[in-house]
């Protein structure tokens, strides 16, 4: 009985000297000694671009909401207005990060792009001219060179495709000129898509980011790279978006050897897969990217890929989104043969592609439009007469156009709009509205019809639900 007491003791003092290893999981990481070992590989960019002669704004009126009103302003603006004003420079600030000891920088193409000088200031305050040695504008990266004789510190790149929603983050950069500036947040999501390119895939993070961090480095806890600070969202508050690092390791032995990145080109344009596309397919689950056009003497169309088809693979790779499959396409080295796997009339195949290279202006992927949910019928329809294509610059004549959409009726909530012109139903192909009328002519109430429209250049399909 007298043991008790002590057995009950030393019971306690163990679960109590384990909350404390339980909650180091969950703890930040110590942004002072990582801020100290980091701080020296990140580096201020400031670029220089010369301006072409312009004329002197014309006076502008007083205003008390102005705050630079003086009376120098008055002066030069009385008896100077209209003079032409000698050369000046356009200025822009930056940020980036050493990737070699030999004074290799990564940053921002927009960071870099048109300058006439670029200047590279060390966390000890030296300053160095650096050249611009690659650039890739569709990632938005850029490749510099500093010449120093001594070893430069560098920051480690990391593996993004480890990096988790959750996990603390670091950014460093120089936002507003403000040097050496340390903020600290959470990875709040990854695969962001924002409109910035055909390649988004932007880690988003609520660390701080500025104008001037463009370029500069976002830490995990290890200390590692894991992404390239790159976007704002105008207004935002806690919103900020990084490149992943990864897509820049993919480049970066091509930007150091050739200054440019050569991409692959598939030549097929597509659209993700919703609910209600896939079971207009008759498909148990909406994954893939649906083919909404092939281009002609494309790769993708010399290897026999067809409207309608839905790319689940490539080249051993899942395809579960439509955003996969541009990345992958892209990163294809050029004439290189692969394997596509495709769902064609609900059976799988497979088809060898030679990829091809992608020219400038070309997409390796391109896009299309997404659909929302599906509406009811209700349609205005017209055939379209080679007069009528000329007019409203239709490509042919195959196809029928809406003239309106009642609002009442079957189609007034749907993707559908005015002026589309729709080339299939259900796979039935609508050269007229006598077609058109045979291809709905057998649907039911609550049945989900297909429909391929043009929309202007684009191609796409949809869903519309009978009513």
């Amino acid at each position: 009985m007298k043991h008790r007491p002590a057995h009950f003791i030393i019971l306690l003092l163990s679960l109590l000297l384990s909350l404390p290893f339980s909650g180091l999981a969950a703890a930040p990481p110590d942004f002072v000694v990582l801020a100290k070992e980091l701080k020296p590989a990140v580096v201020n960019i400031s670029t220089a671009q010369k301006a072409k002669q312009q004329q002197r704004r014309p006076m502008q009126p007083r205003s008390p909401f102005n705050p630079h009103n003086d009376f120098f302003d008055d002066f030069f603006n009385r008896f100077f207005e209209g003079m032409p004003q000698g050369p000046s420079q356009k200025q822009a600030l930056g940020s980036g990060f050493i990737i070699s000891k030999d004074g290799y920088i990564m940053t921002n193409d927009h960071v870099v792009n048109g300058a006439d000088t670029v200047t590279v200031k060390l966390s000890d305050g030296r300053t160095f001219d650096a050249t611009i040695k690659g650039q890739d504008e569709k990632l938005d990266l850029a490749l510099l060179k500093i010449e120093t004789k001594e070893a430069l510190p560098v920051a480690a790149l990391g593996d993004s495709d480890k990096l988790e929603v959750g996990e603390w983050v670091m950014a460093i950069g120089n936002p507003f000129g403000l040097e050496q500036t340390v903020t600290a947040g959470i990875v709040s999501a990854k695969g962001r898509v924002i409109g910035a390119g055909p390649y988004d895939d932007f880690i988003q993070t609520d660390a701080s980011i500025n104008p001037g961090n463009s370029g500069g480095p976002l830490f995990n806890s290890d200390g590692q790279v894991v992404g390239i600070n790159t976007a704002i969202i105008a207004g935002g508050q806690g919103i900020g978006f990084a490149t992943p690092v990864n897509a820049a390791k993919d480049i970066l032995d091509q930007l150091k050897e050739t200054g440019h990145v050569t991409r692959g080109w598939l030549g097929v344009s597509v659209q993700p897969m919703t609910e209600e596309l896939a079971d207009s397919f008759d498909l148990e689950e909406a994954k893939g990217a649906l083919v909404a056009e092939v281009t002609a003497d494309s790769p993708a169309g010399r290897a026999g890929v067809k409207r309608g088809d839905i790319i689940v693979r490539y080249d051993g790779s899942e395809v579960n989104e439509t955003k996969d499959l541009p990345r992958l396409v892209a990163a294809t080295p050029v004439n290189k043969t692969v394997e596509l796997g495709i769902l064609r009339d609900g059976k799988e195949k497979t088809l060898k592609v030679k990829i091809a290279k992608l020219e400038d202006g070309q997409s390796a992927v391109v896009e299309g439009e997404e659909d929302g949910e599906p509406g009811q019928l209700g349609l205005s329809l017209s055939n379209i007469s080679p007069e009528l294509a000329a007019r409203l610059g239709l490509q042919g004549t195959d196809g029928v156009l809406i003239n309106a959409i009642d609002p009442n009726g079957s189609a007034a909530v749907s993707q559908l709009r005015r002026g589309d012109v729709i080339l299939e139903v259900n796979g039935k192909a609508t050269p007229n509205v006598a077609a058109f009328k045979s291809a709905v002519g057998k649907v039911k109430k609550g049945d989900t019809l297909r429909l391929l429209v043009q929309r202007g250049e684009s191609v796409l399909y949809t869903t519309l639900k009978a009513d």
